[in-house]
């Protein structure tokens, strides 16, 4: 049994940010990785001259004050290298009008929703009053859903006047906005927001809380601001394990952990891991970061105490996320338009929405003159890890298919110009990831689940901790890594001790 001080599990951008916070305040910490490489659903694979992004391809937060700005300056550590994006995605509708573009600049972007979405001014003026509220709030690192006395004096600190008025407004959903800013029956606004809803919160404008989606809408826009990474997301990872491993903490990867259970008068943890050559091991530790999907612990966690069935209840009841099919494709760069947008999102039919990314020449992923693809549509879990090998085959081949199909048409080149295409499946991201029947995301910013009515980063059990995309703020890199800081905040104050990130 190997003894250690806290024990993250997994390595993906929550994981590694966790890791790093606690090892700079000194904590013995130790990261246990399933995969043979860290990063998760940030991560990256070669396939020969090609480098793709297993799923996240922009981050967000590099901006001065953004969240992973916050984060790399207190772990004192540089920022990847990174681009902003402008525009951070082209929006085409497929409805026979000219594509949206998102630009940085506020002012270029008024204009250009002014253009599409005539009418809707009042909507985006209030979704700018929240986002305000909300960015005053969240630059203090509030902590939600609160369970606690600390937890609500830190809820207090970061409490700002606006705040009262937004808060209000906490139960309403998106939709609920287009209706009270009169601009509900402005279809094509609806679908360009549902598009863009969905990406970023799993839901649909009737279905995404009202301040989150105030705030995913402004992302884009300065003083924010989506990025580009050079080299590959996994540059992200790579800056994340410097610091922690500087600081002390290890680092082990193709360990995937099995089971955890409570031992000695439930104030110290046992983790069950296999470890390389399927070799079994034991780890100790008083304290557990989680940030793999809490649906996992319904399989890790011993019901051994009335608690942990009441927990693993709980969790059960958690709301599906989704999974997602994504194309992995390579061509030339001359058969790509001369304006070729790097992002771009399509509303195809068949076989759903697509989010597009190319990679940029020069960027790392794919040799001169020529450029990667990926493109990825969310899809219901289904039963793509259960089915036999022949049919999984067939359905894997029809989507790759319809994909290529849909990218062809819209890029303008012929089939035979593809020098690689391959299709990753949720059975693909299951085994990737370990995440349960391939899911991509967390659970949905409906407004039953957002902020102060979400899954709490401390459990009911002592010494858990959860983190990720499940967890407050939400999904995404700077979302997760906020989630991280959360609960490592949580932990040390839990030993008498407190982590304060400087604000810019």
């Amino acid at each position: 049994m190997l003894q250690e001080s806290v024990i993250v599990i997994g390595g993906g951008i929550a994981g590694l940010t966790a890791a790093a916070l606690l090892a700079h305040e000194g904590v013995s910490v130790t990261i246990l990785e399933a995969h043979y490489q860290p990063g998760g659903c940030a991560g990256t694979f070669k396939r020969g001259q090609y480098v793709f992004d297993v799923g996240a391809t922009q981050v967000a937060g590099l901006e001065p004050g953004g969240s992973h700005d916050r984060l790399f300056k207190h772990l004192g550590i540089s920022s990847p290298g990174a681009e902003i994006l402008d525009p951070a995605c082209l929006v085409d509708l497929a409805d026979g009008y000219a594509p949206i573009n998102l630009w940085h600049d506020p002012s270029r972007w008024e204009v250009e929703r002014q253009h599409h979405f005539a009418g809707s001014e009042l909507f985006w003026s209030l979704c700018s009053l929240l986002h305000k509220g909300n960015w005053a709030f969240a630059s203090r690192d509030p902590v939600l859903p609160i369970r606690s006395f600390w937890d609500f004096n830190q809820f207090l600190k970061a409490l700002r006047p606006l705040n009262a008025y937004t808060g209000l407004l906490s139960k309403l959903s998106v939709a609920d906005l287009l209706k009270i800013t009169g601009s509900y029956q402005n279809q094509r606004l609806r679908r360009f927001l549902d598009l863009q809803l969905k990406l970023y919160s799993q839901e649909i404008a009737d279905r995404t809380a009202a301040l989150y989606g105030a705030t995913v809408l402004q992302i884009a826009h300065a003083p924010l601001g989506l990025w580009h990474l050079e080299g590959s997301m996994q540059k992200l990872s790579e800056h994340l394990t410097s610091a922690l491993l500087r600081d002390g903490a290890r680092l082990l990867v193709g360990h995937r952990v099995v089971g955890l259970s409570t031992s000695r008068s439930e104030k110290e943890w046992d983790i069950h891991v296999i470890g390389p050559k399927r070799r079994s091991m034991q780890f100790h530790a008083s304290d557990v970061v989680f940030s793999l999907p809490p649906q996992c612990l319904i399989n890790f966690l011993a019901p051994n105490s009335w608690m942990n069935k009441k927990y693993i209840s709980q969790l059960k009841k958690l709301p599906q996320p989704s999974s997602a099919i994504v194309f992995y494709g390579a061509i030339n760069r001359i058969d790509l338009p001369e304006d070729c947008p790097t992002h771009l999102q399509l509303a195809a039919k068949d076989p759903g929405p697509m989010f597009i990314s190319v990679s940029r020449e020069g960027d790392g992923r794919a040799p001169s003159g020529q450029a990667t693809l990926i493109a990825s549509v969310f899809i219901e879990t289904g039963d793509w890890c259960f089915l036999e090998q022949d049919n999984y085959q067939k359905e894997k081949q029809i989507l790759l298919d319809k994909i290529a199909h849909q990218l062809e048409n819209w890029f303008g080149f012929e089939p035979i110009n593809w020098l690689h295409k391959e299709l990753a499946t949720p059975r693909s991201f299951a085994k990737w990831t370990g995440r349960p029947n391939g899911i991509v995301g967390g659970l949905g910013q409906h407004p039953s689940l957002f902020g102060p009515f979400g899954l709490s980063s401390r459990t009911p059990l002592r010494g858990l901790w959860l983190c990720g995309d499940s967890i407050y703020p939400g999904e995404g890199t700077a979302g997760v890594s906020q989630s991280a800081l959360m609960a490592c905040r949580q932990l040390m104050a839990a030993r008498g001790q407190d982590i304060h990130i400087a604000n810019n």
